[in-house]
């Protein structure tokens, strides 16, 4: 299982477009300052039926501290059977007292870190550059509400997905697992 986080600001990220000559297109947007959705969302990987998993959790203007993460990585659990590794970054929110107190608690949890400056390794990085350079390009919402909204339709969508979540994996250049027999 593979984790990372993600933020989505309520400044529209400005893509290039199509138009007529001579019409340029104007995104009417007041900028909305530093609001924001931070995601957090963790692409899981069945080693057994070689099948991919996709888990998410957002925070309308806000983020996720340590606590946060250790109530998603609960989540995880009850949705995982077996044991779990986690495999993400050396981010702050990542190794504070909250995960480790978890980590003692949950034996069957491991968690490994990629190797620094290495992003694009985790196959996450794909999801987050498909959700804000093709999903959401050029869209400005009302609010963080809306935006919120919006994130959660989208990847909904992408969970069930298996496709579209094999094509992001594959541009991390990571192998899918074998079976054990293989």
């Amino acid at each position: 299982m593979l984790i990372d986080e993600s933020g989505l600001f309520l400044n529209p990220l400005v893509r290039r477009s199509w138009a007529p000559k001579g019409k340029t297109p104007v995104l009417l947007n007041d900028g909305g300052g530093r609001k924001k959705v931070s995601v957090i969302g963790a692409v899981s990987v069945s080693p057994a039926a070689r099948r991919l998993g996709f888990y998410f959790a957002t925070r309308p203007d806000g983020y996720f501290d340590g606590e946060a993460v250790v109530g998603f990585l609960r989540n995880l659990l009850e949705h995982l059977r077996g044991n779990v590794v986690v495999v993400w970054d050396g981010g702050p929110n990542h190794k504070g007292p909250a995960v480790r107190e978890f980590l003692t608690r949950n034996p069957r949890l491991r968690l490994e870190r990629l190797p620094a400056y290495c992003p694009d390794l985790n196959p996450v990085e794909s999801v987050w550059s498909w959700l804000k350079y093709g999903q959401l390009a050029n869209y400005f919402p009302a609010g963080v509400g809306e935006l919120d909204d919006e994130v959660i339709e989208r990847l909904i969508d992408l969970k069930f997905d298996p496709g579209l979540l094999k094509l992001l994996w594959g541009r991390s250049g990571l192998p899918l697992p074998h079976k054990p027999d293989e």
